[in-house]
């Protein structure tokens, strides 16, 4: 079987209800970057809603799939559970206040001898934070987050299977992740690139959840490149897993399988990124369609809820 071993978590895609109440949680609160304003390809009376560091860096990203008034989903076996955050060494005093400013209820928690922020956004998806010295900081300041007390990026994820046996083997034997510890009732396995790389198996099996608002749709792993990405969809498929076809979504390709413990993964190029088809200081400023929606970019937007990247003031106590 050819050596291929990812480098961690290229994005996490989610669904959200109201496209407002998203952006102003991510952004207004969270200060991450609104760098990428779309539509569901599959569904374009759906926005498609990018979130990252200054230029959208894979293992920065969180997507969504917002749609007001979706039904609110149930977080379980078969998604991921717990999206983590990593911010820089010294930073957790800051988003615990920030949080508390903000009217969000957190509360500190441990893993493999870390310190972790755990809170729900609007949606009631798990969050956390935790301080990490790895990987590069984020440039992005907006709303009250300066630059050097900013989301880098994820740390990681905790995942909850229907067979964690399962969702083990595909993370060692399809990711070539490295499991390095375990701890209270979590295996935690080790990508090879400075974000997205520690990732937390829930040991218990677990009901299988129901998507939603707020709950995880798939995790993406990063492929280097197109050439590369080939070879992950040769391998993935030699293991046995019915692996999609290579898809275009612009500003990477994706291939995308369902692990034997129900995560649906995809495999995700890191180019070309954000930039190709806006500036890198104008990122999520309009709504960018692919080529062929754009004779019918009137009717998308007319059934779009307009969204605005705006500074939002914290709760009075």
């Amino acid at each position: 079987m050819m050596k291929l071993q990812s480098a961690g978590i290229h994005h996490i895609t989610a669904f959200a209800g109201n496209p407002q109440d998203n952006v102003d949680f991510y952004a207004g609160i969270l200060g991450l970057r609104l760098v990428k304003k779309t539509v569901n390809f599959d569904a374009p009376h759906v926005y498609h809603l990018y979130f990252g560091n200054e230029e959208g860096s894979p293992g920065t990203v969180i997507t969504f799939f917002p749609s007001a008034g979706s039904r609110r989903g149930q977080a379980g076996g078969g998604q991921v559970g717990i999206t983590t955050y990593a911010v820089p060494a010294g930073a957790l005093g800051f988003w615990e206040k920030r949080l508390q400013h903000y009217g969000v209820e957190a509360k500190t928690t441990e893993r493999f001898g870390e310190q972790y922020l755990q809170f729900r956004d609007n949606e009631g998806m798990l969050l956390e934070l935790v301080e990490r010295s790895a990987g590069p900081d984020s440039k992005w300041s907006f709303n009250g987050v300066p630059a050097d007390q900013a989301i880098k990026g994820f740390g990681g994820a905790v995942l909850h299977s229907v067979n964690p046996e399962a969702t083990a083997a595909a993370l060692t034997e399809a990711l070539d992740l490295k499991q390095i510890a375990a701890d209270k009732g979590f295996a935690r396995f080790q990508a090879a690139g400075a974000l997205g790389n520690l990732i937390d198996l829930r040991q218990e099996k677990m009901t299988r959840g129901e998507g939603g608002a707020g709950t995880v749709h798939h995790i993406a792993w990063r492929a280097k490149d197109s050439a590369q990405h080939v070879q992950w969809q040769e391998k993935i498929a030699k293991l046995g897993y019915r692996v999609t076809d290579i898809l275009d979504r612009q500003y990477f390709h994706a291939l995308y399988f369902r692990e034997g413990g129900g995560i649906l993964f995809e495999i995700a190029t890191d180019p070309p990124g954000f930039a190709r088809d806006e500036d890198p200081e104008a990122l999520g400023g309009r709504l960018m369609l692919p080529e062929w929606y754009e004779p019918q970019r009137t009717e998308i937007e007319a059934n779009l809820l307009p969204v605005a990247v705006r500074r939002i003031e914290g709760v009075e106590r």
